[in-house]
């Protein structure tokens, strides 16, 4: 998390964005379909041109003026660079609407805020305004399933907040904040600092990653009032300073980047009750480092871990169904300080976003999981989040 001051926000009309991408597949904004398995290349789709979406910190030395767009070959994995959604203060992470008309970005600032911007097939957007999250330094949000919901972490002040979708993708006010007050902090932090918000893959919770009090809160969403409910608590190890859970597709186990103690934590996950059960820290392929994040194949049979520090991307075989994880290698992620991975859609394509080296590095998936590089590293102003379009 980086603190950045608070520049003002506020609705812009439609603008042109000239995306190549976006105009070159014009089925980019499709509903997303299910990750399928793609790991042998020849089961990979045909060569074609998909976009990306790149945070940034806009108040940032050397950041950028907006979200970024770009556009990657679906065979070669080469990226080339498009212009900026403007309108966009700090939206250090992006999620998109299940639909697919809807990308939403967080204002990572001392006055925390969403931002809802509508994506057209035929290449405009129009930023449809923003909303306060009623804390500071947003670091993370994300779409209910139903549609219906945008869920958002306040960092700095350990809060969870909720905002209703409206049909046209824009937030309404706020139903629901609720701050992590217990348990106390853990060793070495000044308070609760909410990381990231997910739901479970079956729907029926809502789950809060709290790096500073060392846990991970169950909630029930309310679907019809926006509010939420604690069903259980996870205790992760004191000082271990969790930051981003990942679901295997089964969705009976999860994957935890812990990153004060450099671990990864296996959990077992229950869909009826919510209830989390973290299991002891294991290796991250290198002796120091703050891991970042872990995403897992769409098959569930390999998962990948950015570890900030050694800047390397870690391979890991997903055995047991998910119950297990088997550290493979790791290899260079081609960039200083990656901070945040995302797999294309079918899987066979690997992003990083490598803050400190302002570059998006690409790789592809072999059949083996391996990870080879993919072109040239794209440059963007401290990249800190990349989100491919189906």
């Amino acid at each position: 998390m980086n603190a950045v001051p608070s520049p003002a926000l506020g609705r812009l009309s439609r603008r042109s964005l000239l995306v190549a991408a976006l105009v070159a597949a014009p089925t980019a904004l499709a509903a997303p379909a299910l990750a399928t398995p793609a790991h042998a290349s020849a089961r990979r789709a045909p060569t074609a041109t998909r976009p990306l979406l790149l945070g940034t910190y806009t108040s940032a030395e050397g950041g950028g003026t907006g979200i970024g767009t770009a556009a990657y070959d679906t065979a070669t994995g080469t990226i080339t660079p498009g212009p900026v959604i403007t309108g966009v203060e700090n939206p250090s992470y992006l999620a998109l609407h299940p639909s697919g008309a809807t990308v939403y970005a967080v204002a990572e600032q001392d006055a925390g805020a969403v931002t809802a911007v509508a994506l057209a097939p035929d290449g405009t957007y129009d930023v449809l305004g923003t909303r306060p999250t009623g804390g500071s330094g947003p670091t993370h949000l994300s779409v209910h399933p139903s549609g219906r919901w945008l869920l958002s972490v306040n960092y700095t002040s350990g809060s969870v907040a909720v905002h209703p979708i409206a049909a046209d993708g824009s937030l309404g006010e706020r139903t629901d904040l609720v701050t992590h007050n217990s348990p106390p902090p853990g060793p070495g932090q000044n308070g609760p600092h909410a990381h990231q918000i997910v739901t479970s893959p079956d729907g029926g919770h809502v789950l809060a990653v709290d790096l500073g009090t060392d846990t991970v809160y169950t909630y029930r969403l309310d679907e019809s009032a926006g509010t939420l409910t604690e069903v259980s608590r996870a205790a992760l190890a004191p000082g271990s300073g969790p930051r981003h859970l990942t679901f295997h597709p089964g969705g009976r186990s999860a994957y935890l980047a812990c990153e004060l103690d450099n671990t990864t934590v296996v959990c077992v996950y229950d869909p009826e009750s919510g209830t989390l059960t973290p299991g002891a820290g294991q290796s991250t392929g290198s002796e120091t480092g703050y891991p970042a994040q872990l995403v897992v194949t769409g098959d569930g049979s390999y998962a990948y871990l950015a570890n900030r520090g050694p800047n390397s991307l870690t391979r890991y075989a997903v055995e047991d169904g998910g119950a297990a994880l088997r550290l493979l290698d790791t290899v260079s992620a081609g960039g200083d300080w990656p901070r945040q991975l995302a797999l294309s859609p079918d899987s066979s394509l690997l992003f990083a976003a490598n803050q400190r080296s302002s570059t998006v590095t690409a790789f592809r998936v072999g059949s083996d999981g391996s990870l080879t590089p993919a072109g040239e590293p794209l440059p963007a102003p401290v990249a800190v989040c990349v989100l491919p379009l189906p």
